[in-house]
């Protein structure tokens, strides 16, 4: 069996190994699209294609649409060439259970596979000529949050940024010039109405895309590359409309051993590809079951029915209130715990964690004990009935191939939001954060992890983080058994609240930081002591 429309045909075959095919005529749902697309989505990946990607399959099957989505590659061509193409934009959609079954899924929804190569003179056409198109309702993005970034941290253009300036919108090369550019191909032909919408997994999404395109767009007027007119109407939400969504579904990496249940089934080509520009991808995408997508409902040209597939369609507070319950109580403050104690307590699998008894209690308390009292809660979904099935289905599941090493990178530009914001509202209800013992030591597990020594006295590498050459500095002279080594040297990161939000000796909770981190350096074994201790 392949994977192509023609393979397709051999419907029993499919069905006799439990892949489930699309109810609909996909050639003929994909005519429609080309003819007329509503929906283009930028950023080709792996959450689109069996999220975003199911979501219009669903609608499809159910007669709520008849024209798919139009994929769009901004970055990695590669993926156009060797995943798309090849396989007449069909994805096999696998769902890990906990269970260690699977759900395997054909989806159809994925019309059209276009490259965003100004320099491409068809692909280009291409693009215009969807975009100067009046029922073009909406584009959508999952192009990661480094995808809108336009400057290096000293507040500069980066050179390829500086080149889509100087250029202007007839050879743009990165991702926002490319989109801006269709945009004032959109306002030529008639400043046509449209949403743009950011489903990348950051705050305050649509802020950061709109703010990234309006800069483009401005630097061209400067140019005298676009009128001041075309700003205006990307600045006039009742035009073009940014609205703000949270995104939430694992999606790990292809696994090995779901290739390998694949071929034993008789389905062909299934082998991941490791791209030009690393990307890591096969025909088939493996996830968790539970997803969340949740969008400002603000669409001036009309939109699909995405709310019958799932999607909750609510205000913009409402967005931001549930992107603030998931990052700061529900699912980061303690996927960050588990990541920074499963490096120095020797794990390679988040799930494996769960199994730990004292860990196990740590992320019970961290976030239904002490994040609940102080929890937003956003009214379409019940932070309690969240924050259960991550402990309890979603991190427990073994079949996820997701490691403490990956999450804790960047820890140091995670604390203050997943741990920050939960001490901050205890200050002011209480007015202070004393009541607080497991967010405590989840960060006195983060500085433990600092030393790069584990609990049986084994060195490792700390994962990738900007700050880790700064925080190791402090941290000079700490010896793991040796906890006379300890001077003082935590007082200078915990009082810092560009790290935390918020000074932690202010809130209460900065001795009792430092107490457990002594505990924790006392010798081999005293993180797992320590633990004990404090989680009896």
């Amino acid at each position: 069996m392949k994977l192509t429309l023609e393979g397709l045909k051999e419907k029993s075959s499919w069905e006799a190994v439990g892949v489930a095919l699309p109810s609909y005529d996909v050639a003929s749902v994909a005519e429609e699209t080309k003819k007329a697309p509503v929906w283009v989505h930028f950023g080709a990946g792996n959450i689109f294609r069996i999220f975003i990607g199911g979501l219009a399959d669903k609608l499809i099957s159910e007669g709520e649409m008849n024209k798919g989505i139009t994929c769009v590659e901004t970055f990695d061509f590669d993926v156009i060439d060797k995943i798309y193409r090849p396989y007449d934009n069909l994805v096999l959609g696998v769902t890990l259970k906990a269970d260690g079954s699977t759900d395997k899924q054909g989806i159809g929804s994925l019309t059209e596979a276009i490259k965003a190569q100004a320099s491409d003179e068809a692909e280009w056409n291409r693009l215009k000529e969807i975009f100067v198109n009046p029922v073009l309702q909406m584009i959508s993005f999952t192009i990661t949050e480094k995808g809108y970034a336009l400057k290096n941290a000293e507040g500069q253009y980066f050179p390829f940024i500086q080149a889509d300036i100087d250029n202007g919108p007839q050879k743009p090369g990165s991702a926002m010039a490319v989109v801006c550019a269709l945009l004032f191909e959109r306002y030529k032909a008639g400043k046509y109405p449209l949403a743009v919408v950011s489903m990348d997994n950051c705050s305050h999404n649509g802020e950061k895309l709109m703010s990234s395109i309006l800069t483009m767009a401005n630097e061209w007027e400067k140019k005298g590359f676009v009128d001041a007119g075309f700003v205006a109407y990307l600045s006039d939400e009742k035009q073009v409309a940014f609205p703000w969504s949270m995104i939430d579904k694992i999606t790990p990496r292809p696994a090995e051993s779901v290739c390998e249940e694949l071929k034993k089934a008789g389905i062909e080509d299934m082998d991941p590809v490791i791209t030009s520009k690393r990307t890591y991808i096969a025909p088939f995408v493996n996830a968790e079951g539970p997803q969340y997508l949740v969008i400002e409902d603000k669409f001036p040209n009309g939109r699909p029915a995405l709310e019958k597939a799932g999607v909750y369609m609510t205000d913009r507070d409402t967005v931001n209130k549930v992107e603030r319950m998931k990052v700061t109580t529900c699912l980061n403050p303690l996927h960050t715990a588990l990541a920074v104690y499963g490096c120095v307590l020797g794990y390679t699998l988040i799930a494996d964690e769960m199994k730990d008894a004292e860990l196990n209690r740590l992320v019970h308390e961290i976030g239904p004990v002490e994040g609940m009292p102080v929890v937003t809660d956003p009214g379409i979904l019940s932070p309690k009935d969240f924050v259960d099935e991550v402990i309890n289905i979603r991190i427990p599941n073994p079949f996820m191939p997701d490691t403490p090493q990956r999450i804790a990178t960047d820890t140091s530009q995670k604390v203050g939001i997943r741990y920050g914001e939960t001490i901050k509202s205890y200050v002011a209800k209480y007015g202070d954060a004393k009541k607080l013992t497991a967010i405590p030591l989840a960060i006195a597990g983060w500085c433990r992890y600092l030393l790069g020594v584990q609990d049986d006295g084994e060195k490792f590498e700390l994962s990738a983080d900007p700050m880790a050459g700064d925080l190791t500095a402090e941290l000079a002279g700490i010896e793991v058994g040796k906890p006379e080594t300890y001077t003082g040297q935590l007082k200078a990161i915990l009082s810092n609240a560009n790290i935390f939000g918020i000074d932690l000796y202010e809130a209460g909770i900065g001795e009792k930081i430092e107490e457990m981190f002594k505990e924790e350096i006392a010798g081999t074994g005293a993180v797992r002591a320590t633990l004990k201790k404090y989680l009896a």
